[in-house]
């Protein structure tokens, strides 16, 4: 299972078995600790500030707001647990090949990835504690996709630790941490690129059915962020003279 499934553990045993200190390419613990907390802080700003808007989930005959959560089976809570765990193996995949390669624009966009995707997630388990429902579900992943009419999505076949499309599988990561320098670029760009394309999916179908609009702006921001990085990775495969596409394992 990847390490969506409990926050952090992919990264933490990553890290803590593969970063050496006398090695030329591993990172001072200080530099995790920049990236890691903003994804904390974007947790307390969800719940100090983004909840309010949260919980206006309707109005009333009167026209008068009514406060309303979400369902446990609501896109809204669907969205936001399956999405967090896509952006936990994004991260996971972004500081595995930090430390397997030198090269500067590689890096800079696992970098921004790392925080990007930390933070959102943040904000999603802010949101999930604040409507008093859990991180996990026994629901299958992406299930609520269904009542939008995305089949796809929801019809996706989990296999080897791929829960969701997009998602690299568990002999894909351990494969991926075998390498280094370029080939360890071009194979994170290829994962990559496919994982976007599958967050962007859920991304835009969550926004078709949306009912919650702070987490509908959130889904939109994603569509947009992850689709100009999906042209980047293309350009970045071009330099490198590979192709899109995840090679057969």
């Amino acid at each position: 299972m990847i390490a969506a499934e409990a926050d952090g553990h992919e990264t933490d045993g990553h890290e803590a078995g593969e970063h050496g200190s006398d090695g030329p390419e591993a990172a001072p613990a200080a530099s995790r600790r920049r990236i890691w907390w903003p994804a904390a802080l974007a947790a307390a700003l969800a719940l100090a500030l983004g909840v309010p808007a949260l919980v206006a989930g309707g109005t009333s005959a009167s026209g008068t707001s009514s406060l309303s959560v979400p369902a446990d089976d609501s896109p809204e809570a669907g969205f936001a647990r399956d999405m967090a765990t896509h952006h936990q193996q994004a991260v996971d995949l972004s500081f595995i090949v930090r430390d397997r390669t030198t090269d500067e624009p590689t890096r800079t966009l696992a970098f921004d990835i790392i925080n990007t995707q930390a933070n959102q997630r943040g904000m999603m388990m802010g949101w999930l504690d604040q409507w008093g429902l859990t991180q996990h579900s026994p629901a299958k992943p992406m299930a609520w996709m269904a009542m939008g009419g995305h089949g796809h999505g929801a019809d996706y076949q989990a296999h080897d630790g791929s829960l969701m499309p997009g998602m690299a599988t568990t002999t894909q990561l351990a494969k991926l941490r075998s390498l280094s320098g370029r080939e360890a670029e071009v194979f994170y760009l290829q994962l990559m690129l496919e994982h976007h394309k599958g967050g962007v999916e859920m991304a835009q179908g969550y926004v078709d059915m949306a009912h919650n609009e702070s987490e509908k702006r959130l889904a939109q921001s994603m569509v947009i962020g992850q689709t100009s990085e999906i042209g980047l990775i293309t350009d970045m495969l071009k330099d490198r003279g590979a192709a899109p596409g995840v090679p057969a394992s």
